[in-house]
């Protein structure tokens, strides 16, 4: 697929075989796809942030000295703080909907551009998914390191090196603890400090994101010629989601166990980090927080997949509409 053509657009290319569609850039009606992909991004992240939380907890923490696992970790939180301590630091974290943005319209240009050169489509997946999590991860580290840091007030003083005072504490301003926390790391560490771990999350998740597309791609081509031909193929996409995910979180979690010990403790060397944990805890200190992260990478994988195959599919230019087997 060297060039488009105008007079057979995408429709033709899908029909050719009895495979999962794929909608490109092209075929998306813009302005409807960022309006939707909005409220889309906010709903995924409002639903898997108490995940995202847990998950932090239990791979900074040393051993099990205060949760011995992810369902343990939930109900603590949760007797002790109710529904609130599960959100601990999501109003700062829903500024990452710009990096969701970017994301997918680095994604998609990407895509597009590495079509004119391979018709590929695991090439097209890997490069254009590397290359969004670049993106992403360049805006997303210092709402990140805030977020943690926030995330961890109460949880123990050897976990962080910034601390809450009583007045933050007892603050009803919605962004009152985070100027707090932020002014504290721009004391200790400077404007650097937000980009702490800046390098660990980009070989936690640049490889992540280049590994997921091309494991979803795969996946859904396989439960296609498994699955009934007039087998709806968002059912199919949304159970490739959660595989792909779970694969990918396999093979990236020793490094998000770093990333987030590099950005909690203020750490300046990942070896150095990835050394001690390995002294400390020995290798199955690389899977902290592997359980987590799949369970949540499960609801989220199915339904960014849903709602993002739906997004493309509502964005499409209305003279594809009629044109699309779902």
């Amino acid at each position: 697929m060297n060039q488009f053509d105008e007079g057979a657009p995408t429709a033709g290319r899908m029909h050719d075989k009895r495979n999962i569609q794929i909608i490109e850039w092209e075929d998306l009606d813009k302005r409807k796809f960022y309006s939707f992909g909005v409220f889309m991004t906010m709903s995924i992240r409002a639903t898997v942030y108490p995940a995202t939380l847990i998950r932090t907890l239990l791979q900074v923490q040393r051993g099990t000295s205060l949760y011995t696992g992810t369902f343990d970790a939930f109900f603590k939180i949760l007797r002790a703080e109710g529904v609130r301590g599960l959100y601990r630091g999501f109003m700062v974290n829903t500024l990452t909907l710009i990096s969701g943005q970017a994301y997918i319209t680095t994604y998609e240009l990407v895509r597009k551009y590495v079509s004119q050169y391979s018709d590929d489509n695991t090439v097209k997946s890997l490069v254009a998914g590397g290359s969004a999590s670049l993106v992403a991860q360049s805006i997303t580290v210092p709402i990140d390191v805030v977020s943690q840091q926030l995330m961890m007030q109460g949880q123990g003083e050897h976990l962080t090196r910034f601390r809450l005072n009583a007045d933050s504490k007892n603050s009803k301003q919605m962004f009152g603890q985070t100027r707090t926390i932020m002014s504290q790391i721009f004391a200790a560490d400077g404007f650097r400090g937000f980009y702490r771990g800046y390098v660990a999350s980009l070989l936690t998740y640049i490889p992540n994101s280049a590994v997921w597309w091309p494991f979803y791609h795969f996946y859904a081509e396989q439960l296609s010629k498994l699955a009934p031909s007039d087998c709806p193929h968002l059912i199919l996409q949304a159970m490739a989601g959660p595989l792909a995910a779970a694969t990918a979180s396999t093979v990236t979690n020793p490094m998000d166990v770093v990333r987030a010990r590099v950005q909690v403790e203020g750490r300046s060397s990942v070896i150095e980090t990835f050394n001690q944990l390995i002294k400390e805890e020995g290798c199955w200190g690389l899977t902290k927080g592997l359980s987590a992260r799949i369970i949540s990478s499960t609801p989220t994988a199915i339904v960014m997949v849903v709602g993002y195959e739906t997004l493309k599919k509502m964005s499409l230019r209305p003279e594809l509409v009629d044109s699309r087997h779902w």
